[in-house]
């Protein structure tokens, strides 16, 4: 079986999908961080293909990084400046070919993630 890494995004406090959101994912190495690709997220709250496909899988350490405050800005959300979250960054990692699913739970004020399925 080949790996691969797929995403989803939840607006936890309007209750759906968070539709329009930017991600990207760089792989990790030491301090470094190399850009691997980015997306938006459709109106399901996921990307129209994984983020991190079969052909382009390696074991790792990656990190995915929600544009947040950009969403925020755009869903009704009432403006602060700053925004409390702005950029969420999630690192992790991936020690074998398999599928990860790293899913964003959000609110205004708080985030929370696990390794779905």
């Amino acid at each position: 079986m080949a790996g691969y890494l797929t995403t989803h995004v939840l607006d936890t406090a309007r209750g759906c999908p968070a539709a329009g959101l930017e991600i990207v994912l760089y792989r990790v190495t030491g301090n470094s961080h190399s850009k691997i690709a980015t997306m938006v997220t459709n109106s399901d709250g996921r990307t129209d293909s994984p983020i991190l496909p079969e052909d382009k899988f390696q074991t790792g350490t990656y990190e995915l990084v929600f544009k947040a405050g950009a969403y925020l800005d755009t869903s009704g959300t009432p403006p602060e400046d700053p925004r409390f979250l702005d950029e969420v960054p999630i690192r992790f990692g991936m020690s074998e070919p398999d599928h990860y699913h790293v899913p964003l739970l959000l609110s205004p004020f708080g985030y929370s993630t696990y390794r779905g399925s």
